[in-house]
């Protein structure tokens, strides 16, 4: 294996894991379930709005919804 193959795996390992924790924080600060085997998986409704907030398009803020269907 070259050096820039090793480098671009690496690049590619180190992008996964900078995804895994942006999931992580938004399903902290948003309110949903995080499984980091939902990450990349359009079946996975979190996912989905997760890809919604990155590219900046209305998404859904669960502890809003919870909060406001308490009162």
């Amino acid at each position: 294996m070259s050096k820039n193959e090793t480098t671009k795996n690496s690049s590619r390992v180190n992008q996964i894991f900078d995804d895994l924790e942006n999931y992580l924080n938004f399903c902290r600060e948003y309110g949903y379930k995080y499984n980091e085997a939902d990450l990349y998986s359009n079946r996975s409704y979190a996912y989905r709005q997760f890809s919604k907030f990155q590219s900046g398009k209305n998404f859904k803020d669960m502890w809003d919804l919870d909060n406001t269907s308490r009162e």
